[in-house]
C-alpha cells in the first residue's frame, strides 16, 4: 500500500512508518518543520514539508495522489494554546478530509483521544476543554463524510513501555487505562489493513487481554 501520514514526526507516526515500510509498504509523511526530515526518512517514508496551518486543499491534495490511504496523527502538541487546538487538532484533519476526497483517496484512519466531543473533567484547565472540542469536531466532520472510508481511534493515556500486543478495542465507553505507543501504531497498521470492511466505526483503544489481530478481526 501506499500510505500518507499527517503530523509525521509525531512518537505515534514515527512508529507507524516504521512498521509500515519494514513491511515493505510505500509512506509519506508530512511534516511543518523541515529540521524533522532526517528522523522521519531514517524511518524508511519520505518527508514532504508541508505546513497544515497554511496550506489548501489542493496542495494537499497532491501530496495524497496515488495513496491508497490517509492516517492524521497531527497535534499541536505540549504547551500549544487553544488556538492551535483548533488550528491543527481540527482544522487540520478537515483540511486532510477535504484534500482525500479531492484526490480520490478514501482510507482515512484518524487518531483522536479519548473523552472527543464530552465535556472536559472537572479541574482541567481552558487549554484542555479547547483540545478535547477541537478533537469531537474533527470527528463530527468526519462522521459526515460519506465518500470516505474512515475510522476513528482514541487511544488511551499514551505511554512509553514496549508494545504487549494485546487490547481492548470496542465502540466507546470502554472506561479509562493506559495504551503503549508502539501498540497504537500496531493497531492502525491493522485498522489500514482492514478498510474498507471496518469503516465507518469510532474505538477506544487501551492495553487488554486481546491479540490486535483478533481484535481487529472482530470488526469486520
Amino acid at each position: 500500500m501506499e500510505i500518507v501520514i499527517a503530523g509525521g514526526h509525531g512518537q505515534i507516526a514515527l512508529r507507524l512508518s516504521r512498521l509500515l515500510a519494514g513491511r515493505g509498504d510505500t509512506v509519506v509523511s508530512l511534516v511543518r518543520n523541515p529540521d524533522h526530515a532526517a528522523d522521519v526518512r531514517a524511518t524508511g517514508a519520505t518527508p514532504v514539508v508541508r505546513d497544515l496551518e497554511a496550506a489548501s486543499a489542493g496542495e494537499v491534495a497532491g501530496d495524497l495522489a496515488g495513496a491508497d490511504a490517509v492516517v492524521f496523527a497531527a497535534g499541536a502538541g505540549p504547551g500549544s494554546g487553544a488556538a492551535r487546538k483548533d488550528t491543527v487538532d481540527r482544522a487540520a484533519s478537515v483540511l486532510l478530509a477535504d484534500a482525500a476526497e479531492r484526490a480520490g483517496v478514501r482510507g482515512f484512519v484518524q487518531v483522536s483521544a479519548m473523552g472527543a466531543g464530552e465535556p472536559p473533567a472537572p479541574g482541567r484547565d481552558d487549554v484542555w476543554a479547547a483540545y478535547i472540542r477541537a478533537k469531537g469536531e474533527a470527528e463530527d466532520d468526519l462522521r459526515a463524510r460519506g465518500g470516505l472510508d474512515w475510522l476513528i481511534l482514541r487511544p488511551g493515556r499514551l505511554t512509553d513501555d514496549p508494545g504487549t500486543g494485546l487490547v481492548t478495542l470496542a465502540e466507546p465507553p470502554i472506561g479509562h487505562g493506559a495504551v503503549t505507543r508502539d501498540d497504537v501504531a500496531a493497531v492502525i497498521v491493522a485498522l489500514l489493513d482492514a478498510l474498507p470492511d471496518a469503516r465507518h466505526r469510532t474505538l477506544d483503544l487501551l492495553n487488554g487481554g486481546t491479540r490486535i489481530a483478533d481484535a481487529v478481526a472482530a470488526l469486520r
